[in-house]
């Protein structure tokens, strides 16, 4: 999977005759759904068909107006965001998901297309990166913005080695880059309890003790890679 996925390169395609991408946003937040819908609605060929305010009601619109497109926004890939993308797409099986979200965890990204959705863009980029996700998602290919694309078909190719999940590869990794347990905790917004349980997990999974042993790890399957394949590694630490 981590083969298809398109960070840059595009060829635009104009619509074919008079075809239109309909799209259905979802999105608490009404300034989001705004500032969206006029991003899209300024360019030819798609139509934003419908919004939602609640999560909860987007399978009912998804019902009433069976959409091309469902661009939601998810601000953490938890049970609920993982049941809607599922839900969705068991309710309309030829429906393109595409996340947008402001959470730059790889793991968050790659769980999201795991689940089924077919991009993931950053609010942050959400200008360009937005009209190519979706018209990448109709031609049935994947995108992921360029900030996070090479961390994530990282994770991807790894996922399922040695039993690591996509939470324990994302730990890893910044475990592997010298983050303590707290700091990790902050940035995954998790509990420090939970990222020391996967830790434990990681050293027990992979038969290893030292830091150095997870950095070589992590090197070899290229976790820790930045956008110009330079390595993200810091400065040699004591493992």
């Amino acid at each position: 999977m981590a083969g298809d996925l398109h960070v840059a390169a595009f060829e635009e395609r104009e619509p074919r005759g008079s075809e239109v991408i309909r799209i259905l946003l979802t999105d608490d937040h009404a300034t989001v759904r705004r500032s969206v819908r006029q991003l899209l609605h300024d360019q030819p060929g798609l139509e934003v068909v419908a919004e939602v305010a609640d999560p909860g009601a987007t399978i009912d619109e998804l019902r009433e107006h069976t959409p091309d497109v469902l661009l939601i926004d998810l601000q953490r890939c938890d049970g609920s965001g993982i049941a809607l993308i599922r839900a969705s797409r068991e309710q309309q099986p030829g429906l393109r998901i595409i996340v947008l979200s402001s959470d730059t965890s790889a793991a968050f990204a790659a769980e999201a297309l795991r689940t089924g959705a077919m991009a993931y863009v950053l609010k942050e980029h959400v200008d360009p990166d937005l009209r190519m996700a979706v018209q990448l998602a109709v031609q049935g290919q994947r995108f992921v913005s360029p900030l996070l694309a090479a961390r994530v078909q990282a994770l991807q190719s790894a996922i399922g080695q040695d039993g690591i999940t996509p939470r324990e590869l994302e730990i890893l990794r910044l475990t592997a880059l010298g983050y303590t347990a707290p700091e990790i905790s902050a940035q995954l917004r998790l509990a420090v309890r939970t990222v020391e349980t996967h830790r434990a997990n990681i050293h027990r999974k992979l038969g290893m003790r030292t830091r150095a042993e997870l950095v070589r790890y992590a090197l070899d399957r290229g976790l820790l890679e930045t956008e110009d394949g330079a390595s993200g590694l810091p400065a040699p630490a004591g493992g």
